[in-house]
């Protein structure tokens, strides 16, 4: 048995921030994000709203998809680098807050690409047969270390959660291989600095980037003796549409198979792959047996990639 998803879900709030909101706070213009980003709007936690709040009901509509209830579970790992706090940690407060008696809960941080890292770490459980059952929750409050001062940042980011129930599924069907890499040379390119501010230098992330997604999405397609026109469908992370192209054309394929959820939500950090995968399973895109490419990077600098047969 591979592990492969289960169940699969997402949440964003309800409150909407738009270009022309954007213009509003800072020196931008509509035209001029999304011609340079892809995105028209991103979503923003409500007041009272934090980042746990938004991993249970991601969680309950994942938990629900794979046709499970808490008691299911044997792990919870919670990909955020925008805890409530920084102790008791999300997945701790998640666990509780679903009522997942005892089972075995931690958080871990890789920024953007945090949600990869927690799949991969979900599959090493479940290939050893030491849990079953593992959620994986990729959520971030961004809004709350964002600069809204700094126009270069603050019209990228939005809040979000996505989460996925980890687990067994037919041989055929699953993760059926992986890359996981980081270079902390690349630190002081993404970094929250001392006033607790997100900071980036915008191109050297995107030179980064425009690298390693095409690069590390080829690598697991091939690590399983397979070509790129083999794929079905592409979910990379939503930082920049024009990086997400990058990807796209380097495997060849067409637009309509890569999932493009930018334009409504932002970048949402590690929230950002699972949210776009779970809208387009539920747009009836990604269907039984495709051929899927998970792609991220993130602050660290660190990426993590998936290929996977999409199915139970």
């Amino acid at each position: 048995m591979n592990a492969g998803f289960l169940g699969i879900g997402h949440y964003t709030p309800e409150k909407v921030l738009t270009n022309k909101d954007m213009e509003q706070i800072v020196d931008t213009s509509d035209e001029w994000i999304r011609t340079r980003t892809g995105i028209e709007e991103r979503r923003i936690a409500a007041d009272g709203e934090d980042t746990s709040d938004m991993s249970y009901n991601a969680a309950v509509n994942a938990l629900e998809d794979a046709g499970m209830t808490a008691e299911d579970l044997d792990m919870i790992i919670v990909a955020t680098v925008t805890p409530d706090q920084p102790f008791p940690s999300v997945s701790a407060m998640l666990q509780h807050k679903l009522g997942a008696n005892k089972v075995a809960a931690m958080d871990l941080g890789a920024a953007c690409a945090g949600f990869m890292y927690g799949v991969i770490t979900a599959k090493q459980f479940i290939d050893t047969g030491a849990y079953k059952n593992i959620l994986v929750v990729g959520t971030d409050k961004l809004s709350k270390i964002t600069d809204w001062e700094d126009r270069n940042t603050c019209v990228l980011f939005g809040d979000a959660s996505g989460a996925a129930v980890i687990g067994p599924v037919d041989d055929e069907k699953g993760i059926l291989s992986f890359e996981l890499g980081a270079d902390g040379s690349g630190g002081p390119h993404l970094y929250q600095d001392q006033k607790d501010a997100l900071q980036m230098n915008g191109r050297e992330v995107f030179k980064f980037a425009v690298r390693q997604m095409p690069e590390s999405s080829v690598n697991v397609v091939k690590k399983i003796g397979l070509k790129e026109e083999d794929v079905d469908f592409l979910v990379p992370h939503q930082a920049n549409i024009r990086i997400m192209e990058a990807a796209r054309e380097r495997l060849g394929i067409p637009p309509e198979k890569m999932a493009t959820t930018i334009r409504k939500y932002g970048n949402t950090s590690s929230a950002s792959i699972p949210v776009a995968l779970s809208e387009e399973v539920k747009a009836g895109k990604i269907k039984n047996g495709d051929l899927v490419v998970l792609v991220g990077f993130g602050g660290g600098l660190t990426w993590g990639a998936v290929a996977l047969r999409w199915g139970k």
